[in-house]
């Protein structure tokens, strides 16, 4: 089945909605999707910075998130140089938040509290419409290569060795805001294999990758959806055997995580923190430690417009509606 066909399925809607803006007032402009806090009026499918300097903002600290997908406290240490690098590039103080759930980051970021952030590929699209997030860079490989595919894994003797034997049994996904981890495979399930969760099997929610991938190498979920970057540095960690679990299906590459800023820092500011992701020193560094164990070594430049595509047609696909207060 082709991924046009699989995008003109639907599955039941679904609505995410977040607490109500702390203060905004609606303007008079374009802004297509983008909640009524803010303007596109340049149609790029993001927030604009805003034109009257008595909304822009010049933290004296910049708070940074990494895509809660894997154990927080892992990725503190992987990203404690790069801060110190952003620290030197901004003149400004940079602390890593640790985040527990994608809605959490997000809110994070609508309520002012998240100034830099990377946010998991499917809540790019929430991110960037409720909570005026503007992504500039995902990580790539050396020769630029960038991406991750969405595999359902089970483990050897689970009696499923085919998509289809998972009627009558519990699947795991991540969230609901988790591209991988539950937008694409509920297209995808529906569009090809005529399954839909609680009617052809039971959905479990484990919150993140990591759980979901550590649940079925334990045994406790005979399947679940995964992103295959997060399940190889797992690997790598030797939290898993890849022994223990095996792959039943693997999609076409979506992008990774992106990363960028809230909409509303100064021009100046943000112009900094673009030049502290594109000058970072990868070599030697606590980043390529931890992210070499998925092929990647630098920051590739992009735009959400383009590259995150393919996954607002799955939102489509999928009934999403963004419904931010």
């Amino acid at each position: 089945m082709t991924l046009k066909s699989i995008l003109l399925s639907t599955i039941a809607g679904v609505a995410f909605t977040l607490a109500a803006p702390l203060s905004a007032s609606a303007q008079e402009c374009e802004r297509g999707t983008l909640d009524v806090r803010y303007c596109d009026v340049d149609g790029d499918l993001v927030a604009d910075t805003p034109t009257d300097p008595a909304e822009l903002i010049d933290p004296d600290t910049l708070i940074f998130a990494y895509t809660p997908v894997e154990d927080p406290a892992v990725y503190k240490e992987a990203w404690s140089d790069f801060l110190t690098h952003m620290e030197a590039t901004t003149g400004k103080k940079t602390v890593f938040f640790p985040v527990q759930s994608n809605a959490a980051q997000i809110e994070a970021m609508r309520s002012g509290r998240l100034h830099i952030a990377g946010f998991n590929t499917g809540s790019n699209p929430l991110a960037v419409n409720c909570a005026g997030f503007n992504p500039f860079t995902i990580m790539a490989s050396l020769d630029g290569g960038f991406g991750y595919e969405m595999e359902i894994i089970t483990y050897p003797g689970s009696g499923i060795e085919k998509v289809e034997d998972i009627k009558g049994k519990t699947m795991a996904f991540t969230a609901e805001t988790s591209n991988s981890g539950f937008k694409a495979p509920s297209a995808l399930l529906k569009a090809e294999y005529g399954m839909e969760s609680g009617r052809d099997f039971e959905p479990a929610f484990s919150g993140k990758h990591d759980n979901s991938i550590l649940g079925v190498a334990n045994k406790d979920y005979p399947a679940a959806a995964i992103a295959n970057s997060v399940m190889s540095r797992m690997i790598e960690r030797d939290v898993i055997k890849a022994e223990q679990v095996k792959s039943i299906y693997k999609s076409q590459t979506f992008p990774t995580t992106g990363f960028g800023v809230v909409y509303n820092l100064k021009p100046e500011l943000q112009e900094k923190i673009k030049q502290a992701f594109f000058t970072f020193p990868w070599e030697g560094s606590s980043l390529q430690k931890e992210f070499e164990k998925s092929n990647e070594g630098q920051f590739l430049e992009m735009n959400y417009k383009d590259f995150w595509d393919v996954v607002r047609k799955i939102d489509t696909a999928n009934g999403v509606q963004y419904t931010c207060g």
